[in-house]
């Protein structure tokens, strides 16, 4: 027998392996919806970023409850969350079934209904059914219904919750991290501007003058050979004219300027938190 449920009721499930359904009309401007979940501790929010089940984590790491994907059948297309309910961790007392659209109000998404089956039972009716209404039309994220814990069994309950900041502010809520955004802009953060060089104009003879030092010192004879070549940094400098016979060498003037180090473009933080981004 399947049950018609409304929204805020619950029904006993008996299965031990279950499939929640998202189905919904197509059309013009219909957009996809995409099925995650969400597994809480008893305190209603999520041990780990791994207890999030969605598009660009498909499987949880106990292997209990993973993401089938999307078909489409003769009613229309759908999206489906797997749970193997008797062997998800004790630590895991609701799991809740989340339906979510691309930056597309839910007003844009007609018909869509959760159904729960009994995943050993091939071509079984539905144990139970919810037709999701937003309560605004606005939000782009919908928490269609639970499974929860009660006694030693488990129940499922029609909820119809939704969050107009979509899928990402839904899992904030329940204790995700998601920092994508600092990530991004750390990579794109430009170089500091090159300090422009001082040149030594090319009709000089005579080598600049170095920062003076502490103590004085007494001047020197010019020795008779030729002045040793200074660096130069920065741009290359422009030859200087011969001096009385010896060859002359340009420097630069001062300290050099800092110098950016070259960014390796293979180089690529770390993911911060899940991210949101079709893979």
């Amino acid at each position: 027998m399947t049950h018609a449920m409304l929204k805020g009721s619950n029904v006993p499930v008996e299965a031990t392996t279950v499939r929640a359904v998202l189905r919904w009309t197509p059309g013009p401007g219909v957009p996809d919806v995409d099925a995650s979940a969400l597994l809480l501790g008893a305190d209603g929010r999520v041990r780990s970023d791994e207890d999030f089940v969605f598009y660009n984590q498909p499987r949880h790491p106990s292997g209990k409850v993973w993401r089938l994907g999307k078909k489409r059948v003769a009613e229309g297309p759908t999206d489906t969350i797997q749970t193997d309910l008797a062997g998800v961790e004790p630590g895991v007392s609701h799991i809740l079934v989340v339906a979510s659209a691309e930056d597309v109000t839910f007003d844009h998404v007609p018909g869509l209904r959760v159904l729960l089956y009994d995943a050993t039972a091939e071509g079984a009716e539905p144990l139970a059914y919810f037709d999701v209404t937003p309560q605004t039309g606005q939000e782009t994220a919908l928490i269609c219904g639970e499974l929860y814990r009660r006694g030693e069994g488990w129940k499922f309950r029609a909820l119809g919750e939704g969050y107009q900041n979509g899928l990402q502010g839904l899992a904030t809520d329940y204790g995700i991290t998601v920092d994508e955004s600092e990530a991004a802009a750390e990579i794109s953060q430009p170089l500091p501007p090159e300090q422009p060089t001082t040149t030594v104009p090319a009709h000089a003879t005579t080598v600049p003058a170095q920062p003076v030092p502490a103590q004085p010192v007494p001047a020197q004879p010019v020795p008779a050979q030729p002045v040793p070549a200074q660096p130069a940094y920065g741009y290359p400098q422009p030859a200087a004219a011969p001096a009385y016979g010896y060859p002359q060498q340009q420097s630069g003037y001062g300290y050099p300027p800092p110098v950016a180090p070259p960014l390796d473009p293979d180089f690529q933080l770390p993911p911060q938190g899940p991210q949101f981004i079709r893979s």
